[in-house]
């Protein structure tokens, strides 16, 4: 039985090493494209960045890169002055995140992906919360602000008084198609025995009780009143 555990452990940790690994990329990408439209200087290498607020076409006005920075969530919402929560929040929901991950490594390919590429978004911008602030020497820790630099706009355009979609980065891109993945596959979300199954101990006493059930009933009747 302990043989067959850890051959059962093994296999899971090879079916989701593949996603913690395709998450550490994505985290890598975003974090140099905000590295090199902020810019740095590091080890000697000296990158001065894009300069902030000016527009840089890409694809005529419909794509542009425009580095900016903001304090709140993901696509520049603001957050008020609660700073200080929101970072925890985000290092309380990635390892949460990771966690659901690890527990979901027999659910739907496409529910896997989701969630990986949400968890990816979130220690993305995490990143910038907690440690942008400290490496740049404007803010103390936890309260960095976030780079986006990824504009895209459709010219005359007005619902609402929106005008422009929020300027946003890479990381945001990951959690709005991880999004996208969960409600496409809404139908294999993970449910609460998926995520806290019963312990081995107690399935063994209910089998044991069902046995016991089955085997009373099967007693005939003439048994019972001898």
């Amino acid at each position: 039985m302990e043989f067959e555990n850890q051959k059962n452990e093994s296999l899971h940790r090879r079916k989701i090493y593949p996603f913690f690994m395709v998450a550490s990329l994505l985290i890598l990408f975003d974090q140099a494209t905000k590295l090199y439209f902020k810019g740095f200087h590091l080890f000697g290498i000296v990158h001065e960045g894009a300069e902030y607020g000016m527009p840089n076409p890409v694809i005529g006005d419909v794509l542009l890169w425009t580095y900016i920075e903001n304090p709140g969530m993901a696509f520049g919402i603001e957050f008020g002055a609660g700073k200080i929560f929101l970072s925890l929040f985000s290092v309380i929901a990635s390892i949460a995140l990771a966690w659901l991950i690890v527990r979901i490594s027999q659910k739907s390919i496409g529910i896997l992906i989701g969630f990986t590429l949400i968890f990816a978004g979130a220690v993305g911008n995490l990143i910038d919360r907690v440690f942008y602030g400290v490496f740049y020497g404007y803010a103390p820790l936890f309260y960095g602000k976030v780079v986006d630099f990824v504009q895209v706009d459709i010219p005359d355009i007005d619902i609402l008084g929106w005008t422009h979609f929020p300027i946003f980065n890479i990381a945001d891109s990951c959690v709005t198609v991880g999004v996208t993945f969960l409600i496409i596959f809404h139908k294999h979300l993970p449910e609460w025995h998926d995520l806290f199954p019963k312990k081995e101990t107690d399935t063994v006493e209910n089998e044991n009780l069902n046995l016991i059930n089955e085997s009373e009933s099967k007693i005939s009747p003439t048994a019972k009143e001898e």
